[in-house]
């Protein structure tokens, strides 16, 4: 083998090397701040603004969704959250509304929002993957009462 040819092979292996530690790079950029198309799509869309009606004085009322959150499996197994207006944040993410330590989780794994009186779930790019009742959420889903969201190991479900 001449020197020729040894140069080009260790040029070679250079370049192959280089685009290792370049796609090593842009997975853990992808897992700490999510996928750009995921920050593009939710800067695009209009946050839903609520919707109240006058409530009457007289009676009570009973609202018929969901009013709480309720993780039943996982590492946070029985903690709940109170559903408001506002929505939730999952994921490992110290600013996330429920903070996961899951190692299956991504740092900003899901959201649940409400939206014309249900709440939906939507994967925000996540690694592993939002199941709602074993079927993948590949777009924002509607999340019926008791069917459980499944995060990694971590499994929540609304209730009333």
């Amino acid at each position: 083998m001449n020197a020729l040819e040894l140069t080009l092979i260790r040029i070679g292996f250079l370049a192959v090397l280089w685009l290792f530690v370049i796609a090593a790079i842009g997975v853990v950029r992808t897992d700490l701040f999510g996928p750009a198309a995921a920050r593009r799509k939710r800067a695009r869309v209009p946050r839903p603004q609520p919707v109240t009606a006058p409530v009457s004085k007289s009676r009570p009322t009973r609202s018929r969704g969901p009013n709480q959150l309720l993780v039943t499996a996982g590492s946070l197994a029985g903690t709940s959250l109170g559903l408001t207006d506002q929505q939730i944040t999952i994921g490992r993410a110290n600013d996330a509304t429920l903070v996961l330590s899951d190692d299956y989780a991504s740092t900003r794994h899901a959201r649940l929002f409400p939206q014309d009186g249900q709440w939906l779930v939507e994967d925000l790019g996540s690694t592993n993957g939002t199941y709602l009742d074993r079927q993948k959420v590949t777009r924002p889903t509607p999340v019926p009462v008791g069917v459980p969201i499944r995060i990694g190991k971590t499994v929540l479900e609304l209730r009333r």
